[in-house]
């Protein structure tokens, strides 16, 4: 299961429509739905503030929230839609989807890497380049890792760690649909250096073979 699932704090609506909605944005608030799971449709409202922060941090269309609503059950919620103030781009209005336990969503997944200790390349000097951090992933609602685990005990100087060398947890899959890099081990830069005064030598060589015929 996934950590620390963050929670997002919402009052229920008074009303429905576009009065009840444009009262909600002059109390400082942004008018909502939570839809799906089963239940009646729930008009909401969220501080435009807090809302706007949520947003500014990113992924908030990829990011599970526990949403607290008072006096009502806490309920996981996934945001389908966020409508904007065409000319100053703010948030006007925004849609939650309730979670089942089997419902099948897109989420951002933290990587972690070990084996770092042990890995040939590592020990010669060699540099963990990772391409990804995160990777997003279709995960089941009930069964949402933590994280993924990248062992690269034995990458040697060179290797490249792809997607499809990773163990994903049970029923996960990745939503990109090609063997993307996740990593790789690039060479010490003492060789990287030797390597471009290598190639510098070469190429004068070359000119003055040149400038000699």
């Amino acid at each position: 299961m996934a950590g620390e699932i963050p929670d997002l704090h919402a009052t229920v609506r008074t009303g429905t429509g576009k009065g009840a909605a444009r009262q909600a944005r002059r109390n400082g608030n942004v008018p909502g739905i939570v839809y799906g799971g089963g239940a009646d449709p729930l008009p909401i409202e969220i501080p435009f503030n807090v809302l706007l922060k949520r947003l500014k941090a990113g992924r908030f269309l990829s990011t599970l929230f526990n949403m607290k609503v008072e006096g009502q059950d806490d309920v996981r919620v996934i945001c389908r839609s966020v409508q904007r103030d065409v000319v100053k781009d703010l948030p006007t209005h925004v849609d939650f989807m309730r979670l089942r336990r089997t419902s099948k969503i897109n989420l951002f997944i933290h990587v972690d890497f070990v084996g770092e200790e042990e890995s040939p390349g590592i020990k010669t000097g060699g540099v963990l380049t990772v391409v990804r951090s995160e990777v997003e992933l279709i995960v089941t609602a009930a069964d949402i890792p933590e994280s993924i685990t990248v062992d690269i005990s034995g990458a040697d100087v060179g290797d490249v760690i792809h997607i499809s060398d990773v163990t994903l947890p049970e029923g996960a899959k990745p939503v990109i649909d090609r063997d993307f890099v996740i990593a790789n081990i690039s060479a010490p830069s003492s060789l990287r250096a030797a390597g471009d005064d290598d190639e510098e030598e070469a190429a004068e060589a070359g000119e003055e073979a040149a400038a000699e015929e």
